[in-house]
């Protein structure tokens, strides 16, 4: 499947259960009391919380407010390192390369020197306590597969989507990037913010505020559940696609 497949659309505005343009629009977001700065903080905070760090955001901001650090330093150290990813896509165009310059910051402590920024080369799979949940694509093919993805993201860029249709295409691309599953590590991460860069392309920093990380770790079972969707990548089931699709647009009545 393709990002650029409407196949779900109308599908997808029925499952939301609500106008998401007029929910997107009743919201405060050039608001002062809504800071961009803080929830920047926030979403990687809670993006790094569903990857398993233990700093919850409170605790960040304190260390931050404090100049101290209590906590984990390699833990502060990530969130920090992925603080400055959504600064840099914040201020730069949404490109491959610029991807892989995403990821070489997010990978700092995550990953050894030589493969942070670049794809995997070797095989690859997602697994839990159970053992093997998910064996993604060989990495042979992982470039002209990412080629593709943003070949369909610059499809995209370039159409008048109305704000329904962009959450759509924004969802369906961080289903489709961690399907790819396309670095060692740091997959996750990069994906929530990928999601996030699409929408600012089009609708500017508006996008930056909305809490779909806070949403997607408070509905972290849901959000993995509805993430699996076959045992490989040759096995993907899109038709049950819907239930994460709509979690970015449910982000938007998250308290």
């Amino acid at each position: 499947m393709r990002i650029t497949d409407k196949t779900y659309f109308n599908d997808y505005q029925n499952q939301l259960g609500f106008d998401l343009e007029s929910m997107f629009n009743s919201m405060d977001f050039d608001s002062k009391k809504v800071d961009l700065g803080y929830r920047i903080q926030a979403s990687a905070v809670f993006s790094s919380n569903i990857e398993g760090n233990s700093i919850d955001l409170n605790s960040f901001m304190n260390i931050k407010l404090s100049n101290q650090i209590f906590k984990p330093k390699k833990e502060v150290q990530e969130i920090d390192d992925l603080i400055t990813a959504y600064e840099f896509a914040k201020a730069n165009e949404l490109n491959e390369e610029n991807l892989l310059k995403i990821h070489e910051i997010i990978a700092q402590t995550l990953l050894p020197e030589y493969r942070q920024g670049v794809y995997r080369n070797d095989r690859m799979g997602v697994f839990d306590e159970n053992g093997l949940v998910y064996l993604a694509i060989e990495a042979e093919f992982v470039a002209n597969k990412m080629q593709e993805l943003f070949a369909d993201i610059q499809i995209l860029l370039k159409q008048d989507l109305t704000l329904s249709e962009l959450f759509y295409h924004a969802s369906l691309l961080h289903l489709k990037f961690v399907h790819i599953h396309p670095f060692w590590d740091g997959n996750g991460r990069t994906a929530r913010l990928l999601e996030k860069w699409f929408l600012a392309m089009k609708i500017n920093s508006r996008a930056w505020k909305v809490q779909s990380e806070k949403y997607y770790k408070e509905n972290l079972k849901a959000y993995y559940n509805n993430i699996n969707l076959g045992v490989n990548y040759y096995e993907l089931k899109y038709d049950g696609c819907l239930d994460f699709l709509v979690m970015l647009g449910k982000s938007l009545v998250t308290k």
